[in-house]
C-alpha cells in the first residue's frame, strides 16, 4: 500500500490532532484581571469574562485595548501548540514527496 498507506495514516493522525486542538483551551488576562479571555486550540474565542469593577467606563479605548491584546495573545499561543502539536507530521511530509 506504500504511499497511499502512509497518507492515510497522516490524514488520520491530523484529525487526531484537530481533535485534540479543539479541547485544548487558552486562557489569557489584561489589564489585571479585567478582562480574562478563553481561546481553543483551533483558534476560536470560548468564552469572555469582564470584571465590571475593573472598568472605567470613561475610558472605552483602555478596554478595547485590553480586548484587542487578549484575542493576539490567546491566538499566539493557540498557534505554538498547533505548532509543537503538527512537529511530528511535518517530517513526515518529506517522505511522501510533498
Amino acid at each position: 500500500m506504500g504511499k497511499m498507506g502512509d497518507q492515510l495514516k497522516m490524514v488520520n493522525e491530523a484529525r487526531k490532532i484537530a481533535k485534540e486542538l479543539k479541547n485544548e483551551i487558552i486562557e489569557v488576562e489584561a489589564g489585571d484581571g479585567a478582562l480574562v479571555l478563553q481561546v481553543s486550540g483551533e483558534m476560536k474565542v470560548i468564552k469572555v469574562e469582564v470584571d465590571p469593577e475593573k472598568i472605567d467606563l470613561n475610558d472605552p479605548a483602555e478596554l478595547e485595548r485590553w480586548i484587542q491584546n487578549a484575542v493576539n495573545d490567546g491566538f499566539a499561543k493557540a498557534q505554538e501548540i498547533a505548532t509543537e502539536k503538527m512537529k511530528p507530521m511535518m517530517g513526515q511530509l518529506g517522505g511522501l514527496g510533498l
